[in-house]
């Protein structure tokens, strides 16, 4: 079908906005939204929830009399809306923690960061719908995707399709029974230790191997695809197996560690920074390759309204591009800024300098989620430079807080943060809303339609993160290691954005360690360029390799090993660079199982006020796992030989599910 010819044509009207639709999305958002925040507070990348949600609706609308494709789309327009929102929040509002500005999540506020972001996001992107769907027709490859999967249930009389769908709606749910169960059997009966690592001294120096056994991981990888996944191995190998070495036979080993405490030890303490100076140099990278994209973006909007003199609704438009009219645009925009404005005069206690912030965040905002609308056009979220233009926004207020506040102002910190918090939020919503709106224009959906629904998903997601992030800090915590929690959630955006912060405002960060990880980005950027113009596929995103460094290698080595399974099954299938729909559909259903699992499991902490023998964790049956990490080898040995089986089982083509690799 061609793109200009939608399945549902723009004389026919369907319901779309139904009740079972409404209530159907706002649970698939909570449900993924909290879902992705668990998954990239664990490995620090998350994935899109368009296919995973589209699958879902198809399988639960279907138990009605009467649904139709456009009311599955506008489920998965909300789910994925609240799973985006999910990536902004984990990637910034964590760090609010680690700055001291808050001891636990406080509610309200950061529901008011979240909406105010997202609705940002939903808000500026808007007007380049048209412009970049129907004028520049941009690829938007995963809403095309989603398109398809929706497709796939649209003729109910055609019996093959609906075995198809029928088939998806239950490999998504198995897996993520499975998922679940691996998790319960891990954290919560501790049958067995969550990863296998080891260290071994060698003269003065140190090295070290390990392996996390978390479906969950295996299933990033496959998704990711082997190409990137090894990337982010790379820079594990780099950070553990070439400067933790180096450093040893440099240094020496801490006072009185040996081993496997050793190594973590000169990991946190010292290879950790260098992962940071990495990523601060992507993050600059991709600030200064935005120029262009920025430039088109404002000039495709300035085409737009000279040509219809707004993005309003004209009598006699076609249902298929009517979009939300300027008063629904401009209205909410003011409203948005007006709580931003209160709550950064609370926190440096000026309203003069709260205002400018809100005028700064306004503008990275448009700025950062246009482009993440244009760059998710061109090659799709999965370069959506969420973590970069974060990083920049960060420095930018900062140091422009640095001008009106001085240095080591103890709010100084927290303010660059919610500054930095918004715009990553209107970032990460500025590719998903694009690429919804696509699936859209693909099926025949009226847009201003869908724009209402991904408002609906952005307030889902933002009044469910918070219980979340607080479930998750309690049991197994998040960002630094502490007594209570030594081996926390990593959290590497949020650590990376609080460090930066505290460094601009005086508490100091070891720049020789970051800028030997500047420079090693800088080589890491050389070498990409360089594969860029051989006109190479195989590319060295430097935000990929710097998060490597960064991650525990334990986790890459996972993320890795299921990119080989991903090669494997595409080589089964006769080469295909692309793994098989079902073997995605898997991997997101084993993501969602452990993460819904893990929250779970979390509640007895949260409720140990209530019923204080619930803080003991009732479900444990060894305190200390009897055989430590080798059942759960075996276990997810097995999964990974379920997830082959399951992906060269399909013949049909997929598409990554990515959106952000620690971009």
């Amino acid at each position: 079908m061609k793109d200009d010819q939608p399945v549902v044509p723009a004389t026919v009207r369907l319901p779309e906005i139904t009740v079972k639709a409404v209530v159907l999305s706002v649970v698939l958002a909570a449900v993924l939204a909290a879902a992705n925040a668990y998954l990239g507070l664990f490995a620090g990348m998350t994935v899109s929830a368009s296919i995973p949600a589209a699958v879902a609706s198809m399988a639960i609308l279907r138990l009605f009399r009467h649904s139709n494709i456009l009311e599955n789309n506008i489920v998965q327009t909300a789910a994925s809306s609240g799973e985006a929102l999910a990536a902004g929040v984990i990637f910034t509002i964590p760090a609010l923690l680690l700055v001291g500005y808050w001891s636990d999540f406080d509610y309200w506020e950061t529901v008011l960061i979240a909406t105010v972001g997202g609705v940002l996001g939903v808000l500026f992107t808007i007007p380049l719908r048209h412009a970049l769907i129907v004028t520049a027709r941009l690829r938007f490859p995963e809403g095309v995707a989603t398109a398809e999967v929706l497709k796939v249930g649209a003729a109910d009389h055609n019996p093959a399709r609906l075995r198809d769908a029928t088939a998806a709606s239950r490999s998504l749910l198995s897996s993520a029974l499975l998922g679940a169960s691996v998790k319960l059997g891990e954290s919560g009966l501790r049958l067995w230790s969550d990863s296998l690592e080891a260290a071994a001294q060698v003269g003065k120096t140190v090295f070290y191997g390990g392996l996390n056994l978390s479906p969950a991981l295996l299933a990033v990888g496959f998704i990711l695809g082997l190409r990137t996944a090894m990337v982010v191995f790379l820079g594990g190998v780099i950070g553990w197996m070439l400067l933790m070495p180096t450093y040893g036979l440099i240094y020496g080993l801490p006072s009185e560690r040996t081993g496997l405490a050793a190594a973590m030890s000169i990991w946190s303490e010292q290879i950790r920074y260098v992962g940071i100076g990495a990523m601060l140099a992507g993050g600059l990278w991709t600030l200064t390759g935005l120029r262009e994209p920025v430039w088109k973006s404002l000039q495709t909007l300035r085409a737009r309204y000279r040509a219809s003199g707004s993005v309003e609704a004209r009598p006699g438009l076609a249902r298929t591009e009517q979009d939300a009219s300027l008063a629904w645009i401009v209205v909410p925009l003011v409203l948005s800024l007006i709580p931003m404005a209160w709550i950064y005069s609370r926190v440096v206690d000026s309203w003069l300098i709260g205002m400018v912030m809100t005028l700064v965040m306004g503008i990275a905002a448009f700025l950062f989620s246009s482009v993440a609308a244009y760059m998710a056009g061109l090659v799709g979220s999965s370069s959506n430079p969420v973590s970069g233009v974060t990083i920049a926004t960060i420095m930018m207020a900062a140091l422009l807080l640095l001008l009106f506040l001085g240095a080591g102002h103890p709010a100084g910190p927290a303010a660059a943060l919610v500054v930095g918090a918004v715009v990553c939020c209107a970032a990460a919503m500025g590719g998903d809303n694009l690429q919804d709106l696509k699936t859209g224009h693909l099926v025949g959906a009226t847009p201003w339609k869908q724009q209402v629904m991904q408002v609906l998903g952005v307030v889902t997601g933002a009044l469910v993160l918070v219980p979340v992030l607080s479930l998750l800090q309690a049991q197994y915590g998040i960002g630094e290691p502490t007594s209570s929690h030594p081996h926390p959630l990593s959290a590497p955006q949020a650590t990376l954005m609080a460090n930066l912060t505290r460094s601009v405002f005086g508490a100091g960060l070891p720049w020789p360690l970051v800028g030997l990880g500047a420079t090693i980005g800088a080589l890491v950027i050389m070498v990409d360029r360089l594969q860029e113009r051989r006109g190479s596929t195989f590319r060295f995103p430097v935000l990929a390799v710097a998060l490597g460094i960064y991650l525990p290698l334990k986790l890459s080595a996972a993320i890795f090993l299921g990119g080989v399974i991903a090669a494997l099954a595409s080589r089964k299938l006769g080469g295909r660079l692309e793994p098989s729909q079902s073997g995605l559909l898997f991997s997101a259903g084993l993501i969602t199982g452990e993460a819904l699992m893990g929250i779970m499991l979390a509640m007895p902490i949260a409720l140990s006020g209530f019923w204080p023998g619930l803080a003991s964790d009732p479900l444990t049956m060894f305190a200390s796992p009897p055989l430590g990490g080798w059942p759960g080898l075996v276990v997810v040995m097995l999964v990974a030989w379920l997830l082959y089986r399951t992906a060269v089982g399909s013949r049909e083509n997929g598409r990554t599910l990515t959106t952000d690799s620690g971009s």
